[in-house]
């Protein structure tokens, strides 16, 4: 509409124009100073136009771009490159280039997936169970976490091998990596992940810092969470005593 009213509103001076030459010069100059006027006025809605469809196709361009990035198809975790990808992203983000990757390929074999030089071990999913579970820990946690594989592996339960680190950390024949180290849990109930990301989705996250033989009193933490979001001290008095921190999970977009 406005430029329609603009057009003429130009088209109306140019008749005005024209009226006012046809009192003052010949029949020669008035063509003349016509078929300018009438150029011009053409140029000006060519160049309108062009600039209007430009304006259109960037748009378009954008919007395209926009839903491309947005639908980027789950895949399933059926590769040992998609187990490296979503365990590494148990681990802080600045952490994960170096971070070692060990749990069970493809094939069912417990293995190093990816070898690493820095502080962070990664345990990948498990293939073979339900829903998806990766951590990362600190290595000073290995004799720990490697005892409890090794347990484990021999059809302990979990009692029977919550006693025998017990044991074996109060005899010194265990070391417990002192006090702070960290796990980093990446878990939830899919199995599919953004192959552009390595997100898992749905996964959320949930910190331990291990504090060996710490209690309620020693840290002034509760033994339950009184909030959400709030830390709280497990197995306290213990070798497993930890700090657990479940952050609140992030409400889709």
């Amino acid at each position: 509409m406005y430029n329609t009213l603009n057009e003429l509103l130009k088209i109306e001076s140019l008749f005005n124009f024209i009226i006012l030459v046809e009192t003052k010069t010949n029949n020669m100059k008035k063509a003349a100073i016509l078929f300018t006027c009438l150029a011009i006025l053409v140029s000006c809605k060519s160049e309108t136009k062009n600039k209007s469809e430009e304006q259109t196709d960037t748009t378009t361009t954008s919007e395209t771009n926009s839903q491309e990035a947005v639908n980027i198809p789950l895949k399933d975790i059926t590769t040992n490159e998609a187990l490296i990808a979503t365990a590494l992203m148990a681990a802080p983000e600045e952490s994960r280039a170096n971070a070692t990757v060990i749990g069970y390929n493809m094939a069912g074999e417990f293995v190093t997936l990816k070898e690493g030089n820095n502080e962070f071990i990664c345990l990948a999913d498990d293939p073979n169970k339900d829903g998806f579970n990766a951590a990362c820990y600190h290595k000073n946690l290995e004799p720990f976490m490697a005892r409890g594989r090794e347990l484990k592996a021999e059809g302990k339960s979990f009692q029977e091998i919550f006693d025998i680190r017990e044991a074996e950390a109060k005899s010194g024949k265990l070391d417990m990596g002192g006090l702070g180290s960290t796990l980093h849990i990446y878990f939830g109930s899919e199995t599919q992940y953004n192959p552009e990301t390595s997100k898992v989705e749905g996964a959320q996250y949930r910190y331990v810092v291990y504090m060996p033989w710490a209690t309620a009193e020693s840290t002034g933490l509760p033994e339950a969470p009184i909030a959400p979001n709030h830390p709280w001290i497990m197995n306290p008095g213990t070798h497993r005593a930890h700090i657990m921190i479940s952050p609140i999970p992030q409400k889709k977009e």
